[in-house]
Order: structure tokens, then C-alpha cells, then sequence
């Protein structure tokens, strides 16, 4: 029986981690971000900007040059460059079968994700590009995980939870299955949960990446704190920082929406406030 347990804003309260008095950039989470392409420069935009909104000590970008400008555009604050990161947010905007298929910078950087030993997040086409294991947490849609299963589109829209849960078993790393309800499932299926806070307007181009930085942001922040007392994360942590990146995700998307269509600009504005309701207040409502 798949008995996903239900995830809500009071329960993200837990795993959104704020800082302290003793807080530095450093302590309160690096996140490497290998995302977009020169064809599709915004999903990096969008990603690295979703990050920022959501709270993090520092993001570090690489990628080609034509989205390194933009991101540096709209976030002058990011640093360019491979570095120390607490975790990776890597694949969106990007379409490639092979590592010699992506341009230098980017292919570095998916190999310091595959070899940092650092949670990484990973956009669905990045799937045959990294090492895949316990600290990968894998964000694909219904299309996108079918061919982790040899199965149709149709197949995992009709039971999306047993599809989670076979490709968390499949890929042995945490799966993250987008959807009106958003299904998530570590490899032991000791931890399934599924998140329903969105509003249908949110199935619009861009949220997926938005969806990427939010989550990176989240476990870079807890990796961070996880480090400053020597613990470590596991995947049970990272499906429940999986499911509070959804909840946070469709809270904003609902702020921004207010019952109508919104942009995905708007839609990263409202992750602060999202953000702070759930470390100041303990909930948040749409």
C-alpha cells in the first residue's frame, strides 16, 4: 500500500533552517549552481535567483558565459566559479547525453558534483550526466521520469506514488516527482510523503526551475548547519527537506497567483516572505 503522508506548511517549519547570532556566509550554506546553457540562460536566472529569495550565505554559478551574464546581471551578489559548496543545484535549462556534450565550465562543475560527497540536486536532465546515489535528490515530472522506468508518461500520471517509489528504489537516491500533488520517496521507501500546496496555475514554464533553487537553497542551508555540529545529512533528510521545498514552492506560487495567472518573477518575490512566516511564525498560509 502507498501510504504517502501528508506534508504542510507546519510541518516544513522544521527543516527551514535561519540563522543565528554566530551565522557567516559560509555557516549558513554555500550552493553550486550548474544550471542553463546559452540557449536557455534563464532557467539559470531563475534557479539562482529562487536560491537567493529563499536564504542562503552564498551561490556560487558556473555555466557558459551568455548565462553567467545574466546571473550576475540580476544577482550581482553571486560569486562565479567553482569553490566549496554545502551542496549542488545542477541540469536545469540543460540538454546534453553526454559529459563532451557540455560546454568546459559546466562539465567541471557536474563532475565536482558527482565527486564533492555534498547533497546534490538534479534537475531531470541531468540524470545520466551525475553520480547518482543516497545524497542525490532527483526533481523529475511525469514525462521526465518515465524513461528512469522504461514506462509511458501516462503510466506514472495514473499512480504517481508507486512511480516515486520505484524510481527512488531504481536510481537509489531520493526522488522528488512533481505533480498537483508532489510525491516524494527516499530508496528505502522508510520515507514517503507527498505535498499538495499549489495552485494549478503553477504548471507554467520556469517553476520547475524556480522548484531547483528553492530545494538547493534549503539543503545547502541544513548541510551548512549540519557541518558546524559534525553531523551529516541523510536521505530521510533530504526527502523531508524535498517535500518542504514543495510546500514553500506552492505557498508563494498561491501568493502570487491570488486565484489568477503570475509570472515566475513574481512567484520568486513571494519566497521570502514564505520563508520568514515559517522560522518566525511557524506556518504559512497562501
Amino acid at each position: 500500500m502507498n501510504d504517502f503522508v501528508p506534508f504542510a506548511p507546519t510541518d516544513s517549519a522544521a527543516w527551514t533552517t535561519a540563522p543565528h547570532g554566530e551565522s557567516t556566509k559560509y555557516r549558513r550554506g554555500v550552493l553550486g549552481v550548474a544550471t542553463g546553457s546559452d540557449r536557455y540562460p534563464g532557467a539559470a536566472v531563475m534557479g539562482v535567483d529562487a536560491a537567493v529569495h529563499t536564504g542562503v550565505g552564498m551561490v556560487r554559478y558556473v555555466g557558459p558565459s551568455r548565462a553567467t551574464d545574466h546571473v550576475l546581471t540580476r544577482r550581482p551578489e553571486v560569486v562565479s566559479g567553482v569553490g566549496r559548496v554545502q551542496a549542488w543545484l545542477v541540469g536545469s535549462g540543460i540538454s546534453a547525453d553526454s559529459l563532451d556534450e557540455l560546454d568546459r565550465s559546466t562539465a567541471d562543475a557536474f563532475r565536482h558534483a558527482s565527486d564533492d560527497g555534498v547533497p546534490v540536486v538534479v534537475d531531470a536532465g541531468a540524470i545520466p550526466l551525475v553520480d547518482l546515489g543516497p545524497l542525490a535528490v532527483l526533481t523529475p515530472h511525469a514525462g521526465e521520469l518515465a524513461p528512469v522506468l522504461d514506462t509511458s508518461r501516462e503510466t506514472v500520471e495514473r499512480d504517481p506514488a508507486t512511480a516515486a517509489l520505484r524510481a527512488a528504489e531504481r536510481t537509489g537516491s531520493v526522488v522528488l516527482l512533481k505533480g498537483s500533488d508532489t510525491h516524494v520517496a527516499t530508496p528505502d521507501g522508510s520515507v514517503r510523503l507527498v505535498a499538495s500546496s499549489a495552485t494549478p496555475w503553477l504548471a507554467a514554464a520556469g517553476a520547475g526551475d524556480v522548484l531547483g533553487g528553492v530545494l538547493g537553497a534549503l539543503v545547502a542551508t541544513r548541510q551548512g548547519a549540519a557541518e558546524a555540529s559534525g553531523a551529516a545529512l541523510t536521505p530521510s533528510d533530504l526527502a523531508h527537506l524535498a517535500a518542504t521545498a514543495a510546500v514553500v514552492h506552492g505557498v508563494a506560487a498561491r501568493r502570487a497567483s491570488r486565484g489568477g495567472p503570475f509570472t515566475m518573477t513574481a512567484l520568486i518575490d513571494q519566497l521570502s516572505g514564505v520563508v520568514r512566516d515559517l522560522v518566525v511564525d511557524g506556518d504559512a498560509r497562501g
